[in-house]
């Protein structure tokens, strides 16, 4: 067994438990029951950071607000057939102002491996993380909650992403990002709308490197995603990111998400999706599912 997969066997433990469970109802003099409403920590990104799947939001991760604080692990895995994605990490949030969190991701490639001959079938990434929430609310200010992010990535495996024209083995994101929970907003269904403008250079994340022989700069890249609350418990919704196009051997298209989201209750948080990646690394078509899983202490 990996280590990815202990940990993502160690979160299913700690959040399925009957004996843990029982403990979940809280009575109200208790920091989990007198905290932010259900739902409103959002869930994991691939990248560490609190929000969907592939687009960050600008809440906090976990329940914690005023003097509160919280932390939230997470696992979540893709696979598009010819790619599987492994991802595990976790966050820490203070007083619903700042959160740090650290990801650790893991890319395996068979059929790009067996395409190419590569001598090496998978790809690592290591990316930390630090948000600040610099103005508004989700829910209580006409304004929408808005927040700064940066995401230092660094990649574990360049044999690959250099060999195709990659520049830098690590690199910086920065994100502005601004999510509002719109009460009653959709047909009397609260309503959650989010944007994120990305000023990145980042191929595929990162996980094929930084720049490229087409283009070596940052780019102020869009990504949106929306929701609708169909009650307290769930929330279906879709999501859109807009990618680079650094290198000459291989073409990145834009990324596409249609998620469901399952909040039983501020301990867990359960994301299940169908995912469009355009051409991946010479491979199109890459479609597929997406499923992470959360737990808030």
């Amino acid at each position: 067994m990996t280590m990815n997969q202990l940990i993502f066997l160690l979160i299913v433990v700690l959040c399925c438990c009957p004996t843990y469970a029982a403990t979940l109802d809280l009575e109200d003099n208790k920091p989990i029951s007198r905290s932010r409403l259900l739902a409103t920590g959002g869930a994991s990104t691939i990248e560490g950071t609190a929000g969907g799947g592939i687009v960050p939001m600008a809440l906090l991760a976990g329940y914690g607000a005023q003097e509160e604080q919280s932390a939230v692990a997470f696992g979540s895995y893709v696979d598009t057939g010819d790619y599987q994605l492994e991802v595990v990490g976790g966050s820490w949030s203070w007083r619903n102002r700042v959160e740090l969190s650290i990801a650790q991701q893991k890319l395996t490639h068979n059929s790009l491996t067996a395409a190419l001959s590569l001598p090496t079938d998978s790809i690592s990434q290591r990316i930390i993380s630090a948000k600040v929430r610099v103005a508004g609310d989700l829910i209580y200010t006409p304004m929408p909650q808005i927040s700064i992010g940066v995401q230092h990535k660094k990649n574990l495996d360049f044999l690959v992403p250099g060999a195709v024209g990659a520049k830098k083995d690590s690199g910086t994101d920065v994100n502005l990002t601004a999510t509002k929970l719109i009460l009653g907003g959709f047909f009397n269904r609260n309503l959650l709308l989010n944007a994120n403008l990305r000023y990145t250079n980042a191929n595929q994340t990162g996980l094929v490197g930084f720049g490229g022989d087409k283009n070596n700069d940052k780019e102020l890249l869009p990504e949106i995603s929306a929701g609708v609350l169909s009650n307290r418990h769930w929330l279906v919704g879709a999501e859109y990111r807009q990618k680079p196009d650094n290198l000459s051997f291989i073409k990145e298209d834009d990324w596409r998400t249609v998620f469901i989201g399952w909040f039983p209750n501020k301990r867990i948080a359960l994301v299940a999706a169908y995912v469009d990646l355009g051409e991946v690394a010479t491979f199109k078509n890459q479609t597929g599912w997406y499923l992470s899983l959360q737990g808030s202490f």
